[in-house]
């Protein structure tokens, strides 16, 4: 979902271009009801700006979010132009106490899937319950970037599962394995998530994308959106930077083809996005309207929200979900 969260090739998500998910292989898997509970209701999400910062900066970042009462870190990346996901979840995994941190998401095509399970296992055996493995098949055009061959999604996931599942973790006892979640927006990868993960991570939705995602996914495994928003009053000035967010994503099929089949049409996605269509990827408003969307995924089926406020930078984001908590979290 972009080079902060991996994106997924539309022609490959087809409905009819693979075959449903078959039957999972038996693999140790991370307790999803312990899992939704250490997340909590609301989480945060940070792209570029996460990406970009010092480490020093990453590391007060993380320690404000969790004395404001932020029970979750996610953060994209992992593509051109980003820092390595497993050392930035390291960095902020011994920057905090409690804060479970969460890859939104990891590329598949960044590591292969031994590496991904032992670095995964490594985490959460020094920082047991905290770490949480969001795993996507990224984008065709960030996939050649690596030099790198993309194939189909779900069938490049699928087999990437199934190569982690395989792994033996040096040492005993065992510790428990992390849990993990995919990227997922449309039946077939988020059948995949079902079966073969934790739950689902989806980006660029809205709460009725969340319906139907629930609704594929049944009640137990976690649906976690994550959530833009702009802590700002003036209609102009904010429907202009959900724009500048959401032109990246507006330029790719995979989200407007999702977005088709929620309703939306050309007109909506014409100019940056029709008046509506921003009103409905990202709220915008005082904190109060702010909280009434993240009661919609919930009521939709969102066991977590995972929110991110646009800003140019990582202390001002920060500041906004400071303003956002006691509303939030109160």
């Amino acid at each position: 979902m972009s080079d902060q969260h991996d994106l997924a090739d539309t022609r490959e998500h087809g409905q009819n271009s693979e075959r449903a998910p078959s039957a999972a292989p038996r693999a140790r898997r991370a307790d999803t009801a312990d899992l939704k509970r250490r997340l909590g209701p609301i989480g945060v999400w940070f792209g570029h700006t996460l990406a970009v910062a010092p480490a020093a900066t990453v590391r007060q970042a993380a320690r404000e979010l969790e004395r404001l009462g932020y029970g979750a870190l996610w953060f994209g990346g992992d593509g051109p132009g980003t820092k390595e996901a497993v050392s930035q979840a390291a960095i902020l995994l011994s920057a905090t106490e409690r804060t479970v941190v969460a890859t939104g998401i990891a590329s598949i095509w960044s590591r292969d899937a031994l590496a991904a399970a032992t670095a995964a296992t490594s985490l959460a055996e020094a920082w047991p319950d905290r770490f949480l493995l969001g795993l996507g098949v990224s984008h065709a055009k960030l996939v050649a970037a690596r030099g790198s061959e993309y194939r189909k999604p779900l069938t490049a996931m699928r087999s990437y599962l199934d190569a982690m599942d395989a792994v033996d973790y040096p040492g005993e006892p065992q510790p428990a394995p992390a849990p993990r979640v995919l990227a997922a927006l449309r039946p077939k990868m988020v059948g995949l998530a079902r079966d073969r993960a934790n739950g689902a991570h989806t980006y660029f939705t809205t709460p009725a994308h969340t319906a139907r995602v629930r609704a594929t996914l049944g009640s137990e495994p976690l649906l976690a959106p994550e959530q833009a928003v702009v802590l700002d009053t003036d209609p102009r000035r904010a429907r202009a930077t959900a724009r500048g967010h959401m032109a990246r994503y507006l330029a790719l099929p995979n989200y407007v083809n999702s977005l088709r089949e929620l309703g939306w049409d050309d007109a909506d996605f014409a100019d940056g996005g029709s008046d509506a269509l921003v009103d409905a990827i990202v709220p915008w408003g005082e904190p109060d309207t702010i909280a009434a969307r993240l009661r919609e995924h919930r009521d939709a089926g969102a066991d977590h929200v995972a929110v991110q406020p646009l800003a140019a930078t990582l202390p001002e984001q920060v500041t906004a979900l400071g303003e956002l908590a006691p509303v939030l979290l109160g």
